[in-house]
């Protein structure tokens, strides 16, 4: 059992950036893959990023390119996440999710556990 809880949320201004945390409990959490989601009202839940296991490699969606970081500490358990340069298409609730692997994933039926989510409200 994985449970995760993420942190960070809030409203930002439009050009602003955003860090949103994941912290990660359960013996297995440190060996599988990581990712983020979000789902804006009325929209379907979207992948976001995805880093494995050990953090090396990262996968994201064409909509934050050039403008997102993650990172882990498997140490701590927690993931990060920083996304700059926001707009008001941003806006939505942020979800972590741990996955069935170890490698990073986007489909979210590849994810076994999810956190709460966390709502980001980016102001124009």
């Amino acid at each position: 059992q994985v449970q995760l809880e993420e942190s960070g949320g809030g409203l930002v201004q439009a050009g602003g950036s955003l860090s949103l945390s994941c912290a990660a409990s359960g013996r297995t959490a440190s060996s599988r893959a990581m990712g983020w989601f979000r789902q804006a009202p009325g929209k379907e839940r979207e992948f976001v990023i995805s880093i494995d296991r050990n953090g090396d490699k990262a996968y994201y969606a064409d909509f934050v390119k050039g403008r997102i970081a993650i990172s882990r500490d498997n140490a701590k358990n927690t993931v990060h996440l920083q996304i700059h340069s926001l707009n008001s298409e941003d806006t939505a609730v942020y979800y972590c999710a741990a996955a069935r692997g170890a490698n990073h994933d986007s489909r979210p039926g590849e994810y076994e556990y999810w956190g709460q989510g966390i709502q980001v409200t980016v102001s124009s």
